[in-house]
């Protein structure tokens, strides 16, 4: 934090109640602006054309740190002075980042800093105000709960909002950090809960938003709350929370939902149950031989995370999330917001790499028994090729497409508008690997960061990626992607079936592969696979 004269205090606070303030620099042409949020001052910068304020780090709740690890948010603690808000935070505590596979640097977190002090939020506010306020579009990241921060940069957000948005990202407790569970953890808890740390920093942050987004110019009556992958799975969980009720208005799920189980084994949950999860909590403190979680907390948190092991993600705490999620929405106890949903042609990652077409048949049919040879009929064996490809189509169907499938069909049924998506453009690879139209690689399309990733991008992507964030900010701002000059896109039925192709060509299209996507459906949730 960053102090300034009393005088610079006194005016800030004069000025800064009605909202931004703008102070120009006598020695630049930086304009820094002062806003109060709860807590006190922060100072941000405009951008060169000074049409966007950014502030960065913003302190939404205490650091969670000492006894505050693994409990719940706390309200930020009062400052004195205006804190400098300019540069990023640290990101949460997760492994140093390494570009793999299709990821390159800019689509990991920033090298450092991390931390577990990180939870911060940053915002870009366009300077010229909306008399009604402006829609407010909330970025929550994804890395599978175990890695990413609101700093990647493809989550920049100056260019949505000099397209009209108040855009935020946010940070949350990751890992083990964000997601153990423990029997002494419940029993010391109001709620008679634990686990879902990372999910309540979400809705701290929301809940902060709509106590403090009006003073950078957004409407808290319009928030639209977008994530991809664990941050769709992330938007998922709130539409169904009812903890998250009255917090947002609209929802963008992509390629990511957790509705049912993400596994060739029919049957399951998507989510682990309470019990489940505390008894997997209190294998791994034993393991530590650690008395209690007083001594637990004083543990530094890189010991902890070298000793870590296995995944640490959102369970059904019956709390946050009484039911499992697909009974949530089935039983129509989910928050009704409008649905802009969808997954990438090539969303499927095989980590472990494809079977021969021999030892992938066996696999199906060890795995799915009687089904086996309707599914074999989806994803084909025929020969090795195509059991290659076939295996990246499961995956990507069961990781992703039955989950945001499965969540447009609950949404429309309960007639709130939902438009649906599939990403098919083959992102150009240049020196690299070709992997398709990637996991992730629809993010900075809609995002409109297409010139902060490098990679040989051609005219077509530059038209594609106007188009995808033209529909993002549309829908934002008034819950249908649809506005002149676009092509149109359709409503989502259960009945049409008809989706939005994103690609070299942008149309609508039918879901060609709604039965396969019914049979998995089907299979997934059938009390007698």
């Amino acid at each position: 934090m960053k102090s300034r004269t009393l005088l610079t205090l006194v005016f800030g606070l004069l000025l800064s109640s009605c909202g931004m303030e703008k102070k120009q620099s006598p020695s630049t042409d930086t304009v820094e602006t002062v806003v109060a949020v709860e807590g006190g001052l922060i100072s941000g910068l405009q951008n060169e054309e000074k049409s966007v304020a950014v502030f960065k780090g913003i302190p939404y709740a205490q650091p969670p740190l000492a006894s505050l690890r693994w409990k719940p948010p706390q309200a930020v603690s009062p400052w004195e002075g205006i804190k400098d808000c300019t540069s990023f935070q640290a990101s949460p505590i997760q492994p140093n980042p390494a570009p793999f596979y299709m990821w390159s640097e800019e689509f990991l977190i920033p090298k450092k800093p991390i931390s577990e002090d990180a939870l911060y939020l940053n915002i870009w506010a366009p300077t010229q105000k909306s008399e009604k306020g402006s829609p407010v579009l909330v970025w929550i990241h994804g890395g599978g709960f175990s890695s990413g921060s609101g700093s990647v940069p493809i989550y920049d957000g100056e260019a949505l909002a000099k397209k009209g948005v108040v855009y935020v990202s946010i940070n949350y407790r990751l890992g083990l950090f964000g997601f153990l569970a423990h029997p002494e953890l419940t029993q010391e808890s109001v709620n008679h809960t634990s686990g879902n740390y990372g999910l309540m920093d979400q809705i701290a942050a929301l809940k902060w938003i709509q106590n403090n987004i009006e003073k950078f110019g957004g409407n808290p009556a319009q928030v639209t709350i977008a994530g991809q992958s664990a941050g769709g799975a992330s938007v998922a969980f709130l539409v169904g929370s009812p903890q998250a009720k009255g917090l947002f208005s609209k929802a963008i799920i992509q390629s990511g939902a957790g509705f049912l189980p993400r596994t060739q084994h029919p049957g399951g949950l998507a989510l682990k149950e309470l019990h489940h999860a505390e008894k997997e909590g209190k294998k791994f403190t034993d393991k530590l031989e650690v008395p209690s979680m007083e001594a637990l907390r004083k543990i530094p948190a890189l010991t902890l995370l070298e000793k870590s092991s296995g995944r640490w993600q959102p369970i059904q705490d019956h709390y946050l999330l009484p039911q499992p999620l697909l009974q949530l929405f089935r039983e129509g106890k989910n928050n009704k917001v409008a649905v802009l949903t969808g997954w990438n042609q090539d969303d499927g990652i095989l980590i472990r790499g494809h079977q021969p077409r021999t030892a992938y048949e066996n696999t199906i049919r060890t795995n799915w028994k009687n089904a086996a040879d309707t599914l074999l009929k989806f994803y084909p064996a025929t020969n090795e090729n195509i059991a290659k490809r076939s295996q990246g189509q499961l995956e990507r169907d069961l990781t992703f497409g039955i989950q945001n499938y499965t969540l447009a069909n609950l949404v429309s049924n309960q007639n709130e508008k939902v438009y649906m998506y599939r990403f098919t453009r083959d992102l150009p690879d240049g020196d690299q690997k070709d992997y398709g139209a990637f996991h992730t690689g629809e993010v900075p399309y809609a995002l409109n960061t297409l010139q902060l990733v490098n990679r040989p991008f051609e005219p077509i992507d530059l038209q594609l990626e106007k188009t995808m964030a033209s529909y993002w900010v549309n829908f934002a701002t008034t819950g249908n992607p649809n506005a002149e000059g676009l092509p149109e896109w359709p409503t989502y039925n259960p009945r049409s079936k008809e989706m939005m192709l994103l690609g070299e060509q942008v149309l609508a299209a039918p879901v060609n592969d709604s039965l396969a996507l019914d049979f998995l459906v089907e299979k997934l949730t059938s009390p007698n696979p």
